[in-house]
């Protein structure tokens, strides 16, 4: 079941966003520092308040957080170059390492997905590293293409 995340959730929350932080510190041991989380308990607390966060869980049937998805409202107005849209951009989704393989991921993005479209979401966008090829192999899946690619030299 998929459903908005709430207080109780942090702790489960956490420890995916270690393994999240643990497959790019593998792909890019240079720009990833190792076991971390981009959020405390604090910030995602805030998170959950801010309806312009959208943060969803997935909880299994014994009632185990395996999954979530932080997502954030982008609005463009008045540019003078790109229309006025408003995109919901996933930040970060994951599926417990345990738990992948049984639809958690896809039950994630789908319900991302039905949200985008009942708010009046123009489109959905995510980044995805280099390094992941099983996450980019995934999105592609769920029918993502490639909007931009960022390159880089390391010097």
């Amino acid at each position: 079941m998929v459903r908005e995340a709430e207080v109780k959730d942090i702790p489960d929350i956490l420890r995916l966003l270690v393994q999240v932080d643990m497959v790019h510190h593998n792909a890019r041991p240079d720009l990833f520092k190792g076991p971390a989380t981009k959020y405390n308990s604090e910030e995602i607390a805030q998170i959950i308040e801010d309806t312009g966060k959208p943060l969803f869980v997935f909880e299994d049937e014994t009632g185990a957080v395996t999954g979530h998805a932080f997502c954030i409202s982008r609005q463009i107005v008045g540019d003078s170059v790109l229309t006025d849209i408003k995109t919901l951009y996933i930040d970060d989704i994951c599926v417990d390492e345990n738990a992948r393989g049984r639809g958690v991921g896809k039950a994630l993005y789908e319900h991302v997905k039905k949200y985008a479209g009942d708010n009046g979401y123009y489109n959905i966008t995510l980044n995805v590293w280099e390094g992941n090829p099983g996450a980019r192999a995934f999105y592609e899946a769920m029918g993502l293409k490639p909007q931009k690619i960022g390159m880089e030299e390391i010097l």
